[in-house]
């Protein structure tokens, strides 16, 4: 029997022309994709909690497809991504790290193989509650300009036995960056840092 049961997707882009400055050219686009999975675990301990994350593979890779296609089908368009997780107050803040795979791997196998860590952020939320998802750049951590964050939510959910599972990707970075730091034309790409 199946431990991932989803109730609905939700994916959003948002297009940045400026922020006072000169428009872009092209436009910063971000978007998130979004589940809400039933969680299997609320209002108990369950000690072995592998089986989930394993299945939870699946939803990672589609959830990240659905944001590439939504972002215009260009992998290589993607600059900047991070992850995250709203757990209902039912279950408990482990539920939501269990993204930590699924939705990392999805992305980076979505996009080819990216190198950095994927920024993430997880919590213990009502219906209707909002996460803010740190974003980093896909190849190298300590590019400062993609260094940014959105956040996600949906007005009914998580429900208390509901878990919502979020991925995010930016064709770019922030509008108007311009604090200096290693610049995403000098990254290596060699150990995701640099």
């Amino acid at each position: 029997m199946s431990l991932v049961h989803v109730r609905k997707t939700v994916v959003t882009v948002e297009t940045a022309l400026h922020e006072g400055g000169p428009p872009l050219d092209p436009p910063l686009r971000v978007g998130t994709a979004l589940a809400l999975v039933r969680n299997p675990y609320a209002g108990r301990f369950e000690p072995d909690l592998l089986p989930m994350m394993a299945e939870l593979k699946a939803l990672g890779k589609r959830l990240a497809s659905d944001l590439v296609a939504a972002l215009g089908n260009n992998p290589s368009g993607i600059e900047a991504y991070g992850k995250g997780a709203i757990v209902g107050a039912n279950g408990e803040l482990e539920h939501g790290a269990l993204w930590h795979e699924p939705g990392g791997w999805g992305m980076r196998e979505v996009l080819g193989g990216t190198k950095a860590v994927v920024p993430s952020s997880k919590m213990l939320g009502a219906v209707g509650a909002r996460l803010m998802i740190p974003l980093g750049h896909v190849n190298a951590s300590y590019v400062r300009s993609h260094m940014s964050a959105t956040d996600v939510g949906v007005h009914d959910g998580p429900r208390p036995d509901e878990i919502l599972y979020a991925v995010v990707m930016a064709t770019g970075p922030r509008v108007h960056a311009r604090i200096g730091g290693l610049a995403a034309a000098n990254i290596t790409g060699e150990d995701g840092l640099r």
